[in-house]
């Protein structure tokens, strides 16, 4: 059980350091972001069976992440549709 929660923790590291060392393209980035999400919810649900708790919890986690992914590719669409790619250097907050 303990290498489990190795493998979490070490998909988690790695997914911060992919969203850490790729910001050229949005697409990349909300991948990386579901990656780490994916890999929190492994570790909740380690964590959760080592304690014994239900895991009623982890389908409220579960939904919130679902909403997340879609709150990002709609920001990824309209990205796309207003500047016509998804490189995060193209446009600029200020204008």
């Amino acid at each position: 059980m303990l290498i489990f929660t190795y493998l979490a923790i070490f998909l988690s590291l790695s997914g911060m350091v992919v969203f850490a060392s790729s910001r050229k393209h949005l697409l990349v980035m909300l991948l990386s972001l579901e990656f780490i999400v994916v890999s929190l919810y492994l570790n909740l649900m380690i964590y959760l069976l080592n304690l014994n708790y239900e895991f009623f919890f982890s389908m409220i986690f579960l939904t919130m992440s679902v909403c997340e992914g879609v709150l990002g590719l709609a920001v990824l669409v309209s990205m796309i549709r207003t500047h016509g790619n998804d490189y995060v250097m193209t446009f600029s907050s200020l204008w």
